[in-house]
């Protein structure tokens, strides 16, 4: 992601707590964690999750924190405990696989907790707020659908 990619990116953050605004929150934070660059002679992207995962101890800690803030934002929305204990579990496995030198560094390549939890809350938000649905970036509204 180069420098204007991130600056159109952080000026188009919603600042509501409607849900459409929560989503493309939730979006942006899962893609600065686990899609935010491009690793060097290779396609894979990674995120901050892996790169602050190299720092022992607490750069784990800080991705958990990051990790919780997403599930923050679902349990605003009103989602039920068994998404929120799904979704807790997700940034736990990750936390604590990540506690175990060079181990929990490639398992951060491969175990991505946010786009999972970002999966969980897409679905629940399809299903109780199908108004936010995106399609290429734009919300899509139900006559559309």
């Amino acid at each position: 992601m180069n420098r204007e990619e991130f600056d159109r990116a952080a000026a188009q953050l919603p600042i509501g707590r409607d849900a459409a605004s929560v989503r493309k929150r939730i979006e942006a934070m899962e893609a600065l964690l686990e899609r935010a660059f491009t690793v060097p002679g290779t396609r894979r992207r990674v995120g901050l999750d892996s790169v602050l995962g190299l720092v022992p101890i607490l750069g784990d800690v800080i991705t958990a924190a990051m990790g919780a803030w997403l599930i923050w934002e679902a349990k605003n929305l009103g989602m039920s405990r068994f998404h929120l204990a799904r979704m807790t579990g997700n940034v736990a496995f990750d936390t604590a696989i990540g506690f175990i030198p060079l181990v929990g560094d490639a398992v951060d390549f491969l175990f991505r907790s946010n786009t999972r939890n970002l999966r969980i809350v897409k679905r629940w938000l399809d299903k109780h707020h199908p108004e936010t649905r995106m399609i290429e970036g734009e919300v899509v509204s139900r006559r559309e659908l």
